[in-house]
């Protein structure tokens, strides 16, 4: 939505001469050309009109229904910071359309005593522009493929979690002989990599399915990288700790395993601090530059 409307304002020239061009070439007779209208230009979603007492003086005309129960209603509360141009026109600020949730503008434009209303769809809008490229079967079929993957993963991650959970519960009431050290951090491996994974189908989900838009939010795609990566190496080194200390009670002579693991846990830390170091450096940049 956002990235709708700040297109919207990037091009506000250019789109606006083109929505008053189109409905200058449109039959002036709008109301009774309503349908031919909103056929032609897709981006129009419902014409109405009022007068100058601003009381709506004809149905809400919309691509599939006419509605007549307003008809008579006063509309002076939408008409007050209204200011026509030199042609007649008015063009309002981008808003949240109440019928179809999508980002839109209101054109009004005055012939005689008469002002004639257009709900103009922006997504539409900047489409049939090119200033915004958008394929519907790609990207319904990309959310599918998403939600599924998604799906998956939060399922493993509940099984991971679950299982966690199952290895704690299984030391303190069921097998009193086994390694409590070795059980508790398989446990607690268990449990960070559920939740890790979990994190990642959540971002996923959201960003992808739910709230997806056509270009992502800049640094989202890092952002999520850098979550589940700081998720894997914490349960890496639950995992060195517990080699160490197996090691330690065990046989001295492996300690030098022991070791490397530390060492390259330890290398994936000094990576993943100069990882997010070089995207934070990245973020100032480009702020500066504005």
């Amino acid at each position: 939505m956002k990235v709708v409307i700040n297109t919207y304002k990037k091009h506000k020239i250019t789109v606006d001469n083109f929505i008053i061009t189109s409905i200058k070439n449109a039959s002036i007779n709008y109301i009774d050309n309503a349908e031919s209208i909103l056929k032609k230009n897709n981006f129009i979603q419902l014409i109405y009109s009022v007068d100058e007492a601003f009381n709506q003086v004809s149905p809400v005309i919309c691509k599939k229904q006419k509605e007549t129960l307003n008809i008579g209603n006063n509309k002076s509360h939408y008409f007050a910071k209204l200011h026509l141009d030199e042609d007649g026109f008015y063009i309002s600020n981008p808003y949240i359309h109440y019928r179809t949730g999508k980002a839109s503008v209101t054109v009004v434009r005055k012939i005689d005593d008469y002002y004639y209303v257009f709900d103009c769809n922006l997504f539409l809008l900047l489409e049939e522009l090119k200033l915004i490229e958008y394929n519907s079967l790609y990207d319904k079929t990309t959310r599918m493929v998403y939600a599924i993957g998604a799906t998956i993963l939060a399922i493993v991650a509940m099984a991971l979690i679950v299982h966690g959970g199952y290895k704690l519960f299984e030391i303190f009431l069921m097998d009193v002989h086994q390694d409590f050290f070795h059980s508790i951090f398989k446990s607690i491996i268990a449990v960070t990599l559920g939740i890790a994974i979990f994190d990642l189908a959540k971002q996923i989900m959201e960003h992808e399915v739910l709230f997806h838009n056509f270009s992502h939010e800049e640094g989202h795609q890092y952002m999520v990288l850098g979550k589940f990566l700081s998720s894997i190496v914490i349960a890496l080194s639950i995992e060195t700790l517990m080699v160490v200390f197996k090691i330690t009670l065990d046989d001295y002579k492996n300690m030098l395993y022991a070791f490397y693991l530390i060492i390259g846990t330890t290398a994936m830390f000094v990576g993943l601090a100069f990882f997010f170091k070089t995207i934070q450096n990245s973020k100032q940049d480009k702020n500066n530059e504005s």
